[in-house]
């Protein structure tokens, strides 16, 4: 574990803060949910909840049904990092750190299609891996935004329409029904 050489006293209703500069870094903001667990030497683990972490099964499975039909790169993000992919890249993009763009895509609740020539054009990952065409859709779940599904293209001469958005959208909206159950 990672020393930060910051103390913090515990308040009288068993409160502590963290630090501003850990939750820039980590990407925690105000209403994050947190995970908290115990190990066997007496520490206190906080780690970030994902809830579309707990249907990583799912989205994989829809990640992967959606690249076979459309030949397509697939993948499902929260709004930190990608939890499912599917296609040529899977290995390169597989719990990659989304893009901020991405991010507040996500929170803006924008579904979109475009190419890389647009400027809605977002890249998905930090780390640009070079795509030329993007569908994406906001996963909504009990009225928060909670990531996407994104189909992705690396060919120059494609572009993404309607049948791409709807698929995206419908995968988006499943996985948000799976979340509300």
């Amino acid at each position: 574990m990672k020393a930060t050489g910051v103390v913090r006293r515990i308040d009288n209703l068993g409160r502590i803060v963290i630090p501003k500069e850990i939750r820039r870094t980590l990407r925690i903001r105000e209403g994050d949910p947190l995970e908290i667990f115990t190990n066997r030497d007496g520490e206190v683990i906080l780690k970030k909840y994902s809830p579309i972490g707990e249907l990583s099964t799912f989205a994989q499975a829809y990640a992967d049904s959606i690249s076979q039909m459309l030949n397509k790169t697939t993948v499902v993000c929260d709004r930190d990092q990608i939890i499912a992919a599917a296609g040529n890249e899977k290995r390169s993009l597989q719990g990659q750190e989304i893009d901020q763009k991405m991010e507040n895509l996500i929170e803006e609740r924008k579904n979109q299609v475009a190419t890389s020539d647009d400027k809605e054009f977002v890249n998905v990952t930090e780390n640009a891996i070079e795509f030329y065409a993007q569908a994406a859709a906001t996963i909504i779940c009990e009225g928060d935004a909670i990531g996407a599904v994104v189909i992705l293209d690396d060919d120059k001469n494609s572009k993404l329409g309607e049948n791409e958005l709807k698929m995206a959208s419908v995968a988006a909206n499943f996985l948000g029904r799976q979340m509300e159950n």
